[in-house]
């Protein structure tokens, strides 16, 4: 058995995590952000190509969630996809040579940045399109029930996580896919990643109806929101929908509150958002957040902190090198990967 500790700081209320736990969420935060910075002075020395929107800031959501899924469970993304495939476990190398566009990328340099995909991890890619995500995870979900119920599968039910951002709350795809998967039970969650801006529009400039976890009343799922930046409090609610939907008792919608440090993209100057209101944000950075109060509760060393980030610097820069070593795609191979092979 792990040793437990119990957190009793209103930051990480009602949590008991192991010190392995708390360890990994820390570390899958770090190289997250770790990743983007990279990601940003690679795309401005012209290593990579096209559009390329980061996730800094908003680690706490994808390690809150995914870290609580199964190896087996399903994650659906967005085309602000890189960190998600980190936290399922896709490897660093991987991702980082599809973003230099590589032969060894996990969609063999065919997909890009917005289009990270890992059959092996169950990671159903990003998509560039909002909204495009939701219908391919409502159909993982239904196989997930499909397999249990009519296939007669031993296995607990495997869950599927969909993410997607407030703008996407306003499109069709949203409202039709929310009915559909309480019309059948479906095991799946819901992340509304609300960041506060869908590119240049800010949140509550765009809706009638800002507050999105409430939105589920309408169909009849619990809608519940979450302090984004809290890891913690992300995995704790993550969990419960999890349990949820693994026995059979059907969706969750879980709106995020958390924001992104960097522009839209990195074409994006970022002008349009005060400096006043990203000060505010950047003083709730939850790596920050978490790194200090395990420190300020003893929680964990600092030593052990510090080795962690060599750790994870060790792992960026093997992936550069693995990425920059790697061969472009054979032009011969141009039609490869467009159809299934016997």
């Amino acid at each position: 058995m792990s040793e437990k500790i119990i957190l009793p700081s209103t930051l990480f209320e009602k949590n008991d995590i192991s010190y392995e736990t708390l360890l990994l969420i820390y570390e899958d935060m770090l190289l997250g952000r770790s990743f983007e910075d990279m990601c940003a002075q690679m795309y401005y020395r012209g290593k990579m190509f096209g559009f390329v929107h980061l996730y800094n800031g908003q680690e706490a959501v994808s390690t809150g969630v995914i870290k609580a899924l199964n190896s087996d469970d399903y994650v659906c993304s967005t085309y602000r996809d890189h960190v998600h495939a980190l936290s399922k476990g896709v490897s660093s190398k991987q991702v980082m040579a599809e973003l230099f566009g590589k032969e060894t990328g996990c969609s063999r340099g065919r997909g890009g940045s917005m289009h990270i995909f890992s059959a092996k991890h169950n990671f159903l890619g990003g998509f560039a399109f909002i909204g495009e995500g939701i219908p391919i995870a409502i159909g993982s979900a239904f196989q997930s029930i499909y397999s249990k119920q009519v296939l007669l599968d031993n296995k607990p039910i495997r869950v599927t996580a969909c993410f997607f951002g407030d703008g996407t709350s306003n499109n069709g795809q949203f409202f039709e896919c929310l009915n559909m998967a309480v019309l059948w039970k479906l095991p799946i969650i819901f992340i509304v990643e609300n960041n506060q801006w869908a590119i240049g529009m800010a949140h509550n400039r765009s809706t009638s109806f800002p507050e999105i976890h409430k939105k589920a009343n309408a169909f009849g799922l619990p809608g519940i929101e979450v302090d984004g930046m809290d890891v913690l409090a992300v995995r704790n609610i993550a969990q419960q929908a999890i349990n949820r939907a693994r026995s059979g008792e059907g969706p969750t919608l879980i709106e995020a509150l958390t924001y992104r440090f960097r522009g839209h993209s990195l074409a994006d100057p970022d002008e349009l958002r005060s400096q006043q209101e990203k000060e505010a944000w950047l003083v709730r950075d939850p790596i920050k957040r978490l790194k200090k109060y395990s420190l300020d509760n003893s929680l964990v060393s600092e030593d052990i902190l510090n080795n962690i980030h060599l750790k994870v610097k060790m792992e960026i820069d093997e992936a550069i090198k693995f990425a920059l070593s790697s061969p472009e795609p054979d032009i011969r191979d141009l039609k490869k990967y467009l159809f299934a092979e016997d």
